[in-house]
């Protein structure tokens, strides 16, 4: 029969130490001893056993030299008048020179005249959490890089886009059309942890749900950097949205041919080719458009871009350096789906909500008030706008017609009034900034609009969804 464990105090300690990853110590400072016990001679590298503390140098000859300041510091501060103390410091252990983070932390006792006479305590590898903490610091200073790399870019895109446009309609087309493809390439490059984005990605982002039928693209599979993703998600979309207005995807009959080859040198060709739509004649102007792919797509690409007007159609050749390709992630993100703000209700003229009651889920203010506003205007009774879950909850008891939905509402799922809204068969859309490719969020059948998004689709997605109740 199997001894039940020993209950001793002392034995349960050990256990829980032992458990904790943890060793203890013991320093006689009136004797001049410290007791290191095995669990902390494994972890520090010291010897165990007793031996002398040499006045508390002993953990002072193996404090790294850039700690050591520091150290002495809070230990004699806590020596002098603390019952207890917690230092953290990089420790170099003697026996096989590696640098480990340290937490050293204990209690002070004290005679009656309170001179410090023993401590006790624990020692702690805390190196795999400094680390994890490093890396964390280090992904927050990534990510403010990044963000004012964006925020500057759309600046600039913003800025570029006003100078050659002559009202603000044409303006606001155009510009939220090209931080939509800044949009997708960012999705991608998400997915695979900013590590790259397939060129076929791309392709499919910017030219799947334009024109069903009258698009295809070809090539293999070839990954570039974020710069140049970017860059070329940018140069498809002028592409695609001149087909849309001027060249082959004005008419049925048009095509598009998008084709990639893998360049010797490193990089890739691509070629863009345009058939079956009107006559095409040179361009009289240039416009932004044809400065962003002529030059900026060139120089992201570290090649060069030209194009040619033949009258059958529009021929586009991209080249990219050896500099825009980036190895296959090991995180490949799958294949994307269209996106919804370019398939949903595009036709002709403003969508009309006149009457509908409209509740507005939105947790950012500016995007809240833009989406009460377009709403508004297209003749909707708008509800809300809630930014919070409870604020959202507390409104479905109000008669609702159909509902815009943020996917997250500061950091908490809205599932809970989609499952309301799916209950009561009242229709719903998300307009999300999660680059989800698997359909709506928690599995609703609900058409999504990735942000950033111009507020007449959304308008028009409620008013498809209004007109099939």
């Amino acid at each position: 029969m199997r001894e039940p464990p020993p209950s001793s105090e002392r034995t349960r300690l050990e256990l829980a130490l032992q458990a904790a990853g943890l060793g203890e110590f013991q320093w006689n400072i009136a004797g001049d001893r410290l007791i290191v016990s095995a669990r902390m001679a494994a972890i520090t590298g010291l010897p165990a056993g007793e031996m002398a503390a040499s006045l508390g140098a002993l953990m002072e000859r193996h404090a790294h030299p850039d700690d050591l300041p520091a150290f002495r510091a809070q230990r004699d501060a806590a020596l002098q008048s603390g019952e207890t103390f917690d230092l953290r410091f990089r420790m170099i252990r003697p026996d096989d020179g590696r640098t480990i983070w340290l937490r050293l932390a204990g209690i002070v006792h004290r005679d009656e005249t309170g001179r410090a006479i023993d401590t006790t305590g624990i020692v702690e590898d805390i190196s795999q959490s400094r680390l994890e903490e490093d890396q964390r610091h280090e992904l927050m200073a990534e990510l403010d890089h990044r963000v004012k790399n964006v925020l500057a870019a759309v600046q600039a895109l913003a800025a570029q886009t006003a100078k050659r446009t002559t009202s603000l309609d044409v303006f606001l087309n155009t510009f939220s059309g090209r931080l939509k493809a800044m949009a997708s390439a960012n999705e991608l490059l998400t997915a695979a942890r900013w590590r790259g984005a397939a060129i076929d990605h791309l392709a499919a982002a910017e030219l799947g749900a334009i024109a069903p039928g009258q698009t295809s693209w070809e090539g293999p599979e070839l990954f570039l950097t974020p710069r140049a993703a970017n860059a070329l998600s940018l140069a498809l979309h002028e592409l695609a949205t001149n087909a849309v207005k001027f060249g082959a995807l004005s008419v049925e009959t048009g095509h598009v041919h998008v084709r990639w080859t893998a360049r010797r040198a490193g990089g890739f060709e691509l070629t863009w080719t345009e058939s079956g739509g009107p006559t095409v004649q040179p361009p009289t102007r240039r416009g932004f458009g044809s400065t962003l792919l002529e030059q900026v797509t060139g120089r992201e690409l570290n090649g060069d871009a030209a194009a040619e007007y033949p009258p059958a159609g529009v021929v586009v050749r991209l080249r990219a350096g050896a500099q825009a390709m980036a190895d296959r992630p090991e995180v490949a993100p799958v294949m994307p789906a269209p996106r919804v703000t370019e398939t949903v209700a595009t036709s002709v003229g403003p969508a009309s909500l006149k009457g509908a009651r409209v509740l507005i889920v939105e947790d950012a203010v500016l995007l809240a008030l833009e989406l009460e506003t377009g709403l508004s205007d297209a003749g909707a009774e708008v509800i809300g706008p809630a930014y919070e879950l409870e604020e959202a909850m507390a409104l479905l008891d109000r008669p609702i017609d159909a509902a815009v939905l943020d996917a997250n509402l500061n950091g908490r799922s809205v599932t809970p009034v989609a499952e309301v809204l799916s209950q009561r068969k009242i229709p719903f859309v998300f307009a999300t900034g999660y680059g989800e490719t698997g359909g709506a969020p928690g599995g609703f059948e609900a058409p999504v609009i990735r942000k950033p998004y111009d507020v007449t689709q959304v308008a028009a997605a409620v008013a498809e969804l209004l007109s099939k109740t």
